[in-house]
């Protein structure tokens, strides 16, 4: 495989606000890249960077062995972009936005449909609906039919399922997973960690860096750290006695449960008792398994 976008010592700033620091990745060719990270650690800048939409203030980016600057025409008629906030014309109906973005790029509905037929399948019953009034799980599958009508080389999807349902994120992996097996090349941004796993590779990015890239796989066997599982009737008392406890390096909450980042001579019973001591109830310390949200606050915790 090779490079179809290559990021080199890219860095970014808003007055004071340093928004990408000193980036560096690789895309290959056929992958589906995820840039994983919390609001305001980047992802938006550097999508801005790579569909040329913004010019960087240093480093150098290529798409599709193109210079990002130099080359910003070429480029945007072979890529698709998908942007954070619904971009498409919501007083147009369903019809009208995928005809216009075809004819935007020189193409028809029909030239391309085989590629979105899959996608677009449920918006056939309401072709005549404006887009403002489509669902937020309809309106992601019309502008990832907008975004890929032209049969674009690679897809720039900017936390694409942001602000729908469980439901319709299934779905939208669901269909990015049949777009990679027709080999089409992906970048998908996301502040679900859940969804890391889903991708061939990801790079971790916080505060403008990137913190690690490689696969999920491979970043969460890497993770050398003692991690336990914590709960008790009151989570948030619990929270604060396990952080004063000697041998704990961190405390943070997990879904319904706390996970403890321990340090050698930590004992899981002994903590207990002192926990149950202070006054908490049905306190239970058990192993945790380790994945990507555990490694993120690791590095994050490091940088």
């Amino acid at each position: 495989m090779s490079a179809v976008v290559q990021v080199t010592g890219l860095s970014k700033s808003y007055g004071d606000v340093h928004a990408l620091r000193d980036v560096s990745l690789s895309v290959e060719q056929g992958e589906l890249f995820g840039l994983i990270g919390p609001d305001g650690a980047g992802k938006t800048s550097l999508y801005k960077i790579l569909t040329t939409l913004m010019q960087p203030d240093s480093g150098k980016a290529t798409v599709l062995g193109l210079n990002t600057v130099r080359d910003y025409r070429a480029i945007r008629s072979r890529i698709g972009y998908m942007p954070e906030r619904f971009s498409l014309y919501q007083d147009m109906t369903v019809r009208e936005n995928l005809e216009f973005f075809a004819a935007l790029f020189g193409v028809t509905v029909r030239q391309n449909y085989d590629l979105i037929a899959p996608i677009f399948a449920q918006l056939e019953r309401f072709p005549n609906r404006r887009a403002g009034a489509l669902s937020g799980g309809m309106k992601q599958k019309l502008a990832l039919s907008c975004a890929l009508i032209h049969k674009p080389e690679i897809l720039f999807l900017d936390e694409p399922t942001t602000g729908v349902d469980a439901v319709s994120r299934s779905e939208f992996w669901e269909m990015l997973n049949g777009l990679r097996r027709q080999g089409i090349t992906m970048m998908v941004s996301t502040s679900y960690m859940d969804e890391a796993q889903l991708c061939d590779r990801i790079a971790l990015i916080g505060n403008g860096r990137i913190l690690r890239t490689d696969t999920p796989e491979r970043l969460v066997a890497g993770l050398d750290e003692q991690l336990w599982n914590a709960c008790a009737d009151n989570m948030y008392g619990l929270l604060e006695a396990i952080r004063k406890l000697p041998h704990v390096a961190e405390c943070y909450t997990f879904g319904a449960t706390l996970h403890v980042v321990a340090e050698d001579g930590f004992d899981p019973e002994a903590a207990k008792r002192q926990l149950e001591a202070g006054g908490l109830k049905n306190v239970e310390i058990y192993p945790a398994q380790g994945d990507i949200e555990d490694l993120f606050i690791k590095l994050a915790r490091n940088e």
